[in-house]
């Protein structure tokens, strides 16, 4: 095999988002928009000569293809080894954990995590840091300095390499390690969670329906659910992976996973229900006729979590992102341990579980996880849940219900606004940024405005800021109003606006969410 250089004119929409690039899949497939990318990441990092790297994806439309670019760019740049997810398969966060287990200089992950899959649909690349988790802004600022400017790529060219075959092979002076994507996970979860009290709680008659959504926890699940835990075959479905998610949309919530609502509302339903998206590292929790918002579940796991081998020693503290409701800072004041809210993006909490300040955290947008791997996953929540449901003996409305009447009840609720002109969208949020210093004090609704502010961070790690991280509007009675730009979108601009209100009067709990809100 020859190595070659091409030259690359740079691309200047090459700016990584809160989760790495996305874009549509066809605009991947532009000469030289993946491979520009790429090289960025190398040279940007230091070069990628001598070192090691895991590599893998969800297995959308253009992974495969992906993947061998990027293992022969790696090969021409030098790297000594690449440790790739068979098939080039590897959820999000086990390639965190593989990161970490082998002691890498990061990984390149494939996907577009819950945003559909297909040729007319997205695709996404991120870079992972040593320490398993997403790249830090300043990384991800250089990536970008390097891909909008013109340059060159290296790729080793010749024939595909075999991807299927477990065990290592050469290209070039590049070692390529071909490894099972889900045992070293699966062996993790053993040692975090009671397996045995949760296969006595399956034998015992215990039922759980899991939609993988034709995504990549398909196989991760079927391994971990229902040949090491015992649940009656079947438990997983949509259990195959497919380019396009068959024709769905890998997002895990009560839209988009309407089969297994329609399940766990209906009569005779399952005792427990879960659902997890394209790459893994999201999850959806449902009980028979009982829907766990995300942010109830972050405060649940983190009340219950010392039930689980793994974290019997207690929690050194629990982060949350902005928007997400404030239900897991009561908990972590009943511990009596530190509540950490970051803007969005897992990244933001990689330095509070380096150093040792908090153990789970969670995002609103059905993102859970600990200082297990440095990212968001799926798996992870519905097996501490699975180990919760086994040492309490209570069903997941119980665990609820007693939570609420412990903590109090906090009503959560988002809209999202998709593919908005991006002026009008910036525009809007302008003017509400303009009118943040006029708006305490004024009455919205019946209710008073408390404080308004564009949330700012300030790292209490490293010191570093980030700054217009969403509008905060915070009335008398501890409700809130948070508006915010995401950046998961490919088309246009998402707004996304959240809506809460706690209720501390177990009398006033069992409302439905939307007519709590709209009181």
């Amino acid at each position: 095999m020859q190595t070659a250089t091409h030259p690359t004119p740079g691309f200047a929409d090459q700016k990584p988002g809160t989760s790495g690039l996305r874009k549509k899949t066809r605009v991947f497939l532009t000469p030289m928009y993946l491979e520009t990318f790429v090289q960025a990441i190398f040279d940007a990092t230091g070069g990628a000569a001598g070192r090691t790297y895991v590599v893998g994806g969800d297995g959308r439309y253009f992974n495969d293809r992906a993947v061998q670019v990027i293992v022969r760019m790696a090969a021409a740049n030098g790297a000594a080894r690449v440790i790739v997810g068979q098939g080039g398969i590897l959820s999000t966060p086990a390639a965190s954990h593989l990161i970490r287990l082998r002691g890498t200089d990061g990984g390149i992950i494939l996907s577009a995590s819950h945003n559909p899959g297909g040729i007319d649909e997205d695709f996404g690349i991120k870079f992972n840091m040593p320490n398993g988790g997403p790249a830090p802004e300043a990384v991800t600022e250089a990536i970008f300095a390097r891909a909008k400017a013109p340059g060159e790529y290296r790729i080793l060219e010749g024939q595909d390499i075999d991807l299927n075959t477990l065990g290592e092979t050469t290209l070039g002076q590049m070692v390529v390690e071909v490894v099972d994507p889900v045992t070293d996970y699966a062996a993790l979860m053993e040692t975090l969670f009671d397996f045995a009290a949760i296969r006595s709680m399956f034998a015992g008659g215990f039922r759980m329906r899991f939609d993988a959504m034709h995504a990549v926890t398909g196989p991760y699940a079927t391994e971990i659910l229902e040949r090491r835990l015992g649940a009656a075959p079947g438990t997983v479905i949509n259990k195959l992976p497919l380019p396009d998610f068959g024709g769905g949309h890998p997002d895990p919530n009560p839209t988009w996973a309407r089969v297994l609502m329609d399940e766990m509302m209906g009569p005779g339903a399952p005792d427990f229900g879960a659902a997890s998206d394209g790459d893994g590292d999201r999850n959806m929790i449902v009980g028979a006729g009982c829907y766990v918002s995300p942010s109830d579940s972050l405060a649940v796991l983190a009340e219950h979590a010392a039930v689980a081998p793994g974290y019997a020693g207690g929690l050194k503290g629990i982060a949350r992102s902005m928007p997400t409701s404030g239900a897991a800072d009561r908990v972590a004041a009943a511990l009596g341990i530190p509540a950490f809210e970051t803007p969005t993006g897992w990244k933001f909490f990689g330095n509070l579980l380096d150093a040792g300040r908090a153990t789970i955290c969670g995002e609103e947008s059905f993102g859970t996880g600990s200082d297990h791997v440095r990212e968001k996953d799926g798996l992870w929540a519905v097996l501490l849940w699975l180990n919760i449901l086994a040492a309490t003996g209570k069903s997941v409305s119980t665990l609820l219900a007693d939570h609420w009447a412990r903590f109090g009840r906090t009503y959560y609720s988002r809209h999202d606004y998709e593919a908005v002109d991006k002026s009008v969208a910036d525009a809007l949020v302008a003017d509400l940024r303009a009118a943040l210093p006029g708006l305490p004090g004024q009455s919205l609704s019946g209710m008073t405005i408390a404080s308004a502010d564009d949330f700012a961070y300030t790292d209490p790690v490293d010191g570093s800021t980030s700054a217009q991280q969403g509008i905060r509007i915070g009335f008398a009675d501890g409700s809130r109003l948070v508006l915010r730009l995401s950046g998961t979108g490919t088309e246009g601009a998402t707004l996304r606006l959240y809506l809460e209100r706690y209720e501390p009067d177990p009398a006033r709990q069992a409302a439905e969410v939307q007519q709590a809100l709209a009181r």
